[in-house]
């Protein structure tokens, strides 16, 4: 992560992982990545045994590059007749905000915002750019209409709860699917790996939580 974006490892920081969350030794290299469009979240992968978990990573903002606004200083390039009162173009960024009122702790759908263009000062890189970054995500407060949502208004929501009846996938659908009921012995947010029962056989198997009441069994 302070190779990728230009920052001291030592102001990287990882929150740490549920401790429910046990975490298998991976037989093979980790892969890293960014899911996201937010550099906020990171995926560890592991093929052998296959797991995967998301981790929530904070750092410093990099420096903003100076730029001179010198008499031909920068570059050698002549000036231009008129240059010198030239106003630059407005920044637009895009931002997440909700079509209604999001009321504390409901679990963010993708029906319930849009992406929206907006210019000012008042931009920071705290505000969500794409809407998948809050899909399935719980509001932490109330979100009012129209307000851009920032990475500190949400959070990941428990989308599989200890005791439920869950529905859990094996296999893929360019070879073999099947679809079975089993109940949950843990809570999972998206990604988190969690242990389940066979309600018939009564036997304990693992599965990662792909959505609400979502899981995919571990082959």
């Amino acid at each position: 992560m302070a190779e990728t974006h230009k920052v001291k490892a030592d102001e990287v920081t990882i929150a740490p992982l549920d401790p429910r969350v046990q975490i298998q030794t991976c037989g093979k290299s980790l892969t890293v990545d960014h899911p996201f469009s937010s550099k906020d979240t990171v995926r560890v992968r592991c093929v052998d045994p296959v797991w995967q978990v998301y981790l929530q990573v904070s750092m410093p903002m990099p420096p903003p590059v100076a730029q001179s606004n010198s008499s031909g200083a920068n570059s050698g390039k002549p000036l231009v007749s008129g240059a010198s009162n030239a106003v630059a173009a407005p920044i637009v960024k895009t931002v997440v905000v909700p079509k209604r009122l999001i009321q504390r702790g409901v679990v963010i759908e993708a029906d319930m915002l849009e992406e929206v263009g907006q210019t000012g000062g008042n931009l920071d890189n705290s505000m969500l750019q794409s809407i998948k970054d809050a899909i399935t995500a719980e509001a932490v407060r109330d979100l009012s209409a129209g307000q851009p949502l920032r990475s500190s208004d949400i959070r990941r929501a428990i989308l599989v709860k200890q005791g439920q009846l869950v529905t859990m996938t094996v296999g893929d659908k360019s070879g073999f699917l099947i679809t079975v009921r089993v109940e949950a012995l843990q809570d999972g947010r998206m990604g988190e790996q969690v242990k389940l029962k066979n309600t018939e056989s009564g036997r304990q198997i693992s599965g990662v939580v792909t959505g609400p009441s979502m899981v995919k069994g571990l082959q």
